[in-house]
């Protein structure tokens, strides 16, 4: 069994994972103050919940786009479980063959989402991200990661509303019953929601146009489940997708 761990702006996602299976998934709020033996006990915690104890733990991996929480999450785990904890970044073996300008910048989220992809569903394809960001990772036809788009996420175009604004409240994330609005909530969340899905369906149209063929459309994230039904382009969507890149790069780096 491994604990697989993906470090976002906003949530920490962690599962454990068994002869390829994700036995649990849980979430916990990222914060950059806390210690590593805040983080250890939180971990702890945690596996309790699932009635998982560290000494059956043989391995794990962590992938961050947060370095300062990724160096604390590292010594958290190593701590919990005795056993020296992989990193997604230089001198991991991805597999993965990354042709843009500086392929050290490439999020490690990217790359593990780019991996499972690949492996789950098949090249060319457009891996769509629903965080604190929404992005877009491009696979062409050969299974090369080409780049993308990093756009501003839901949450944080809702939250630069509000604070940026003197009359616009906070509000839930619901479907919206139409595209015009006839009240300051229903048009906010016809812009924020509809305009989100329709972003992502002009962007996969341009994208393609760019590759010159269609590609499949996988979309995961926290947010995925609030945009994606809006899209009217076909996507899948898989949640677990990180977890499952996460437990392949463990693997291919166990060999």
């Amino acid at each position: 069994m491994i604990l697989a761990i993906d470090v976002g702006n906003t949530n920490i996602v962690l599962g454990c994972i068994e002869d390829s299976r994700i036995l649990f998934e849980a979430r916990m709020a990222t914060d950059r103050v806390k210690t590593s033996d805040q983080y250890c006990a939180e971990l702890k915690t945690m596996l309790s919940l699932f009635e998982v104890t560290p000494e059956l733990i043989e391995g794990s991996i962590i992938s961050s786009v947060v370095p300062l929480v990724q160096q604390v999450m590292v010594r958290a785990v190593e701590r919990l479980t005795g056993k020296p904890c992989l990193t997604v970044g230089p001198g991991l073996k991805t597999g993965l063959n990354i042709k843009i300008d500086n392929p050290a910048q490439a999020g490690s989220d990217l790359i593990v989402g780019a991996v499972a992809a690949i492996e789950e569903y098949g090249a060319p394809l457009l891996v769509i991200d629903l965080g604190t960001a929404t992005t877009i990772s491009v696979i062409d036809k050969d299974g090369v990661f080409r780049g993308g788009t990093i756009a501003p996420g839901v949450m944080l175009s809702l939250n630069a509303l509000s604070s940026g604004t003197a009359q616009l409240p906070g509000i839930s994330l619901e479907k919206p019953r139409r595209a015009i609005g006839t009240n300051t909530i229903d048009s906010m969340r016809s812009g924020l929601l509809l305009g989100s899905a329709a972003m992502l369906d002009g962007m996969v149209e341009r994208i393609e146009e760019e590759l010159g063929y269609p590609a499949k459309v996988v979309a995961t994230g926290g947010l995925a489940k609030f945009i994606v039904p809006l899209c009217r382009r076909e996507m899948l969507t898989d949640d677990s997708l990180l977890l499952k890149g996460l437990d392949l790069l463990y693997r291919r780096n166990q060999r």
